[in-house]
C-alpha cells in the first residue's frame, strides 16, 4: 500500500505499542521478529510508513532502531524495529528474559523525509524548528539522524546539529559544500 500518512486513533497507536511488546516477548522465545499479516490490521497501520523504536530502562537508553524511509506497512516496520531494538542495536547486549518486564517502548512515527535548502551554517540553523523537527545530515559518505524527541535533551539548534554532526562521525565543526540536511517530524507513541 502506498506511502500516505493517515491519523492513528487511541485504539491503533495502543495496537503498535502491543505488537511492539509481542515482537520482543517472541524474540526471547523463538529468536525472530513477530510474524504480522499486515492485512488483518487497520488501513492506517497497513500503510507504507517509518518507524523508530526506542527501549528504555528506568529512563536509560536500552535500544534505538529504525528506518528513514517507508518501505513496508508499518505494523511490519514496527514488529522488525522493536525486534531489533532488542536485540540488534550494536551499542547493547540482547534483552534479557529478566530485562524484558522493566522495559518502556517508545515508538517514533515518521513523516517522509524533506530537503532543506541552505547555503550556509547560519542559513541552516535558521530554518531548523527546535522541538517540531527531526534531522537526517549526510556528507562525506556519512550519515546520521536524530528524532525529535532529542529536543528534550538538546534543545538549542546549534547544539542539536553540532552533536547530530558528531553522531555521523563528523567534528562537530564540521563544514562544506556536499552537506546536505532533510528535516521529518515524528507522531510519539508510548504505553
Amino acid at each position: 500500500m502506498p506511502s500516505s500518512k493517515l491519523p492513528l486513533s487511541n485504539e491503533q497507536q495502543h495496537c503498535l505499542i502491543e505488537t511492539a511488546t509481542r515482537s520482543i516477548k517472541h524474540g526471547i522465545e523463538n529468536g525472530h521478529p513477530l510474524p504480522v499479516d499486515a492485512s488483518t490490521f487497520p488501513e492506517p497501520l497497513q500503510i507504507h510508513q517509518a518507524s523508530f523504536v526506542t527501549l528504555q530502562i528506568q529512563n536509560a537508553l536500552r535500544g534505538c532502531i529504525g528506518n528513514l524511509e517507508a518501505s513496508r506497512p508499518l505494523i511490519t516496520d514496527v514488529a522488525d524495529n522493536a525486534f531489533s531494538a532488542a536485540f540488534r542495536d550494536p551499542r547493547f547486549a540482547p534483552v534479557s528474559r529478566s530485562e524484558y518486564r522493566q522495559l518502556d517502548i517508545h515508538i517514533s512515527v515518521l513523516s517522509a523525509p524533506e530537503p532543506i535548502e541552505f547555503s550556509d551554517e547560519e542559513e541552516l540553523l535558521c530554518q531548523i524548528r527546535p522541538g517540531v523537527d527531526g534531522l537526517i545530515l549526510e556528507a562525506h559518505g556519512r550519515r546520521g539522524t536524530f528524532l525529535p524527541s532529542v529536543w528534550e535533551s538538546l534543545p538549542d539548534a546549534r547544539s542539536f546539529l553540532r552533536h547530530l554532526k558528531q553522531k555521523a562521525g563528523l567534528p562537530e565543526n564540521f563544514w562544506s559544500d556536499d552537506l546536505r540536511m532533510w528535516r521529518y517530524t515524528a507522531t510519539s507513541i508510548s504505553a
